[in-house]
């Protein structure tokens, strides 16, 4: 086994067993948690040994390096794979071609932009609304106050299938602090889908140094890097 397998694999160990336990103290299973393998410059070797290891989703932020990536991971069949960062329109189309998921959803006119593409190609597309729950101007999402009727016009499109919300709360070293935007978030989603009146099952929060606390507060999709990977290459 090669350096990266036998690191990733004990990295993989470490963190289902963290997941399971987190799961538990929350009443819940381990299977209810989707590990969203983050590839922000990881190498195709690397993605390729964690579907191996039995990893099927991946996020990438960028659309320029999931395309560059995208010959060398072909192999990977059952890969599905998770838009994750700010998405300008003008790569809307690049988008739908190159992920089965947009998990960052966070403007009308950006919702317009996929439902016409996605139609265009005859496809539908699951999307998350990202809402910004801190005022730094680094993060990106919908304000909570705009997040109804956002959702509303999102639901109206119909090659665009609204699953839930996704949110990238402040860092702080202490998971703790944390936990009241991962609570809130749930909230939120708990809010919206009795408003609306529509199931919204997913609930994407949590990184590698606070997922516990966000799998404890409801998260069903934890996104995770460093935890897997190390330290992210420059």
């Amino acid at each position: 086994m090669s350096s990266i397998a036998s690191a990733l694999a004990a990295a993989l160990e470490s963190v289902r067993a963290r997941i399971a336990r987190a799961a538990e103290r929350s009443g819940r299973t381990a299977e209810s948690v989707t590990l969203v393998a983050v590839t922000k410059t990881v190498a195709a070797e690397a993605i390729c040994e964690a579907y191996r290891l039995g990893l099927r989703h991946f996020g990438e932020n960028r659309v320029q390096e999931r395309e560059a990536k995208r010959a060398a991971l072909d192999e990977l069949t059952e890969a599905v794979w998770h838009m994750i960062g700010h998405l300008q329109r003008n790569k809307a189309r690049r988008a739908i071609e190159l992920f089965h998921r947009l998990d960052s959803l966070d403007s009308l006119r950006l919702a317009e932009k996929l439902e016409a593409v996605a139609a265009e190609r005859g496809v539908r597309m699951p999307v998350l609304i990202e809402v910004r729950l801190a005022p730094e101007e680094s993060k990106t999402g919908v304000e909570p106050e705009a997040l109804p009727a956002l959702a509303e016009e999102v639901l109206r499109l119909p090659h665009l299938e609204l699953e839930g919300l996704l949110a990238v709360p402040p860092f702080h070293s202490d998971p703790e602090q944390v936990r009241p935007y991962f609570r809130r978030l749930r909230e939120l989603r708990d809010r919206l889908a009795s408003q609306l009146g529509v199931p919204l099952p997913r609930l994407s929060m949590g990184m590698s140094h606070d997922f516990e606390v966000a799998i404890e507060e409801g998260a069903t999709e934890i996104r995770l890097g460093t935890a897997l990977f190390g330290p992210r290459r420059p």
